[in-house]
């Protein structure tokens, strides 16, 4: 199946780009999350008329997310108090939801999903380097210092 990119896509292609793909990935992601349209000749004209409008809307968010990366590089890092026992290790873990949440408390719009941790969640005590993917050509690093509550 062959389809026309309206934005960035990561691993596959820029805004603009006809690629194959799979038809189940086509039909089930990228078409009803509009990312995507079948590469007609119809959708293709649509396309190219709306190309500009597509650039821009494309810059913008990529603007929007680098203002955001400028306020976390000035925030530096958060701290998340939990649980822990005497050796270090916490009762429970720290995950992508909890930095999003102390992120948000912090006064910068995170959502989950956009908290890469790779290394998994957090089980001990200590100070942890998380990235933070704010677009696909965006991306931030933060500390996270996770104590004892």
């Amino acid at each position: 199946m062959e389809v026309i990119l309206l934005e960035k896509v990561t691993n596959l292609g820029n805004l603009g780009d006809k690629v194959k793909v799979k038809a189940g990935y086509g039909r089930n992601f990228l078409i009803p999350q509009k990312k995507a349209v079948s590469a007609t000749a119809e959708n293709l004209a649509k396309f190219e008329a709306r190309r500009a409008e597509l650039e821009q809307h494309a810059a913008d968010s990529i603007t929007q997310a680098q203002s955001r990366a400028e306020k976390l590089a000035a925030l530096g890092g958060v701290s998340i108090a939990h649980n822990a026992g005497e050796e270090g290790r916490l009762f429970g873990s720290v995950t992508n939801s909890d930095v999003a949440e102390a992120l948000t408390a912090a006064g910068i719009n995170v959502a989950k999903r956009e908290v890469m941790m790779p290394q998994g969640p957090v089980h001990v005590l200590g100070e942890f380097e998380v990235t933070i993917r704010l677009h696909t050509d965006v991306t931030q690093k933060i500390k996270v210092n996770v104590v004892a509550a």
